[in-house]
């Protein structure tokens, strides 16, 4: 089993969400360390949050599953149906298709560090459950991901 250098996963500070929705990220760090490793039924992103920082904004998946688990720190998991504290150990997991919009967010004051794992499908739609957040994402086969208003209209 070939052991993954960090270093050869760059260290990832933008997000695929167009301006003004991008600088809800600011503060949150990736690095793929799937790719980094040549997988390609699944991803594995190492992610990082400043204080202050989100993982996204509050979304569901149509086709892929997920699951978070916190390594470092403390960040609380935002989802539809109200708040919960998530700590070095703790697991969440969203299956594919439910509509249960999500995101981790860091309200203390020290980095919050976590895997991200998900499937890898050919076709995705990310949907967006804030109504202030004028937000659709869709990746199309070969991963290129493109930014929608609700409407359907391209960004």
């Amino acid at each position: 089993m070939p052991k993954v250098d960090l270093s050869s996963a760059p260290v990832r500070t933008t997000c695929a969400y167009p301006a003004p929705y991008d600088v809800h990220c600011a503060g949150r760090s990736k690095q793929a360390l799937g790719n980094a490793g040549g997988l390609t039924q699944f991803g594995v992103n190492l992610t990082r949050l400043a204080p202050g920082a989100a993982s996204a904004h509050k979304h569901w998946h149509k086709n892929e599953d997920e699951l978070v688990y916190m390594l470092e720190g403390e960040a609380v998991l935002v989802e539809d149906g109200g708040d919960t504290v998530m700590r070095a150990g703790d697991v969440a997991t969203f299956k594919a298709g439910v509509e249960n919009g999500h995101m981790l967010v860091n309200r203390s004051d020290q980095d919050a560090v976590f895997l991200e794992v998900g499937t890898r499908a050919d076709e995705e739609v990310s949907s967006y459950t804030d109504p202030d957040i004028d937000l659709k994402m869709a990746k199309a086969s070969g991963g290129s991901w493109v930014a929608y208003k609700k409407s359907g209209v391209a960004y």
